[in-house]
């Protein structure tokens, strides 16, 4: 139903990110066990890389930009290979959202991109991530090196007042977005004049729109604050850790991290503030990163017991997610399997549990 369909467009899987630096890590990036790799790839925090590095990063994402999708039936209106993980985004968005593999899905998601960087746009770097500890206050927001117009993603929409127009705004948000300042499209920076092909929306058809950001301050300030970044790395289980990170309501005041990034940057009308279509928008994959590395974070202060820690429902709203009534589902386990669909074989929960081992070498510097 309609309205259904617009509300969970919007208000994002809600989550949570990594407290400060600070990480007490009980098990080594480059212990010896099983399965463990001798040389991981280093993913660092935006601010650690130099201007150069910054910039090619850029490249790398603007090359992909210039690939051919490589073609499906599931989402047409892709037509590059950055619009297939798009495509792979929307079309999978009701079966990891709001539920237990929320966290194990994207973090394979992210090993693909970072993957195809590297291997068909010559990236020799890794996939950064966004402390957002360090810009979790107003002006530290709005001057994050994350938005900068050149060694960044590029900031702000400009402001546009009235965005109830729903020919130029059909998909509109079922919730107040408070103090928004942007809403139009991208004008400076390197995505700048940036058509997305799909979305916004359940929309895997091609939908052709401009790349808008309208960020809201209150939420940034709430949502990603000290408080409650503590809060979420001190969940004593992994559902514990999954609500916090996804949140606790579909209003403003139940967002915590995830949303508080999306809806923060996105706003009522921008791209990373859809949940289906958000990675439309070059960020989502800054906001993603923090994410997994919270969670790596988490797991590492208690690995013994983490490692094989997960669980959450399989259905998308289903309990503690129940925002809309009860739904019925199964808890997850190691052995849940994760779709990729055109992107290669299922995963196994199982199989993403350790940035260190199995398909994985990286760690979070």
């Amino acid at each position: 139903m309609k309205s259904f369909t617009s509300l969970v467009s919007v208000v994002l899987a809600i989550s949570g990110l990594q407290s400060h630096s600070a990480v007490v890590t009980a098990a080594p990036a480059n212990e010896t066990r099983p399965g463990c790799c001798k040389n991981p790839l280093v993913r660092y925090e935006w601010r650690q890389l130099s201007l150069e590095q910054r910039l090619d990063y850029i490249r790398s994402i603007q090359c992909l930009m210039t690939l051919p999708s490589e073609g499906n039936d599931l989402w047409p209106g892709a037509k590059s290979r950055y619009d297939d993980f798009q495509g792979m985004h929307i079309y999978m968005t009701q079966r990891v959202h709001f539920n237990g593999p929320f966290l194990p899905w994207h973090r394979w998601m992210l090993h693909l991109f970072e993957s195809e960087l590297r291997s068909k746009c010559s990236y020799k770097g890794t996939l950064p991530y966004w402390d957002v500890s360090l810009d979790n206050t107003a002006e530290g927001f709005v001057n994050s090196p994350v938005f900068d117009n050149v060694y960044g993603v590029g900031g702000n929409g400009p402001y546009i007042e009235d965005v109830s127009d729903k020919e130029e705004f059909p998909v509109q948000k079922p919730i107040e977005i408070p103090a928004r300042s942007g809403g139009g499209c991208i004008q400076e920076g390197p995505f700048a004049n940036l058509t997305v092909p799909m979305g916004l929306g359940y929309s895997p058809e091609s939908t052709p729109h401009c790349l808008r950001r309208d960020f809201s301050l209150p939420i940034i300030t709430s949502a990603l604050s000290d408080e409650v970044i503590d809060r979420t790395l001190s969940a004593a289980s992994f559902s514990e850790l999954n609500q916090h990170i996804q949140g606790y309501s579909m209003q403003v005041s139940g967002m915590t991290l995830h949303a508080g990034m999306h809806l923060g940057i996105g706003g009522a009308v921008g791209d990373c503030a859809d949940m289906y279509s958000s990675p439309g928008d070059p960020v989502f994959y800054f906001v993603h990163g923090a994410l997994d590395k919270i969670w790596n974070d988490w797991q590492r202060r208690d690995w013994p017991a983490r490692k094989t820690d997960v669980g959450g429902p399989d259905t998308m709203y289903g309990y503690p997610f129940n925002f809309f009534g009860d739904v019925a589902y199964e808890n997850i386990t190691l052995q849940y399997s994760l779709s990729f669909p055109n992107f290669g074989n299922n995963m196994l929960v199982a199989d993403v549990m350790d940035i260190h081992g199995g398909p994985f070498c990286y760690e979070y510097k």
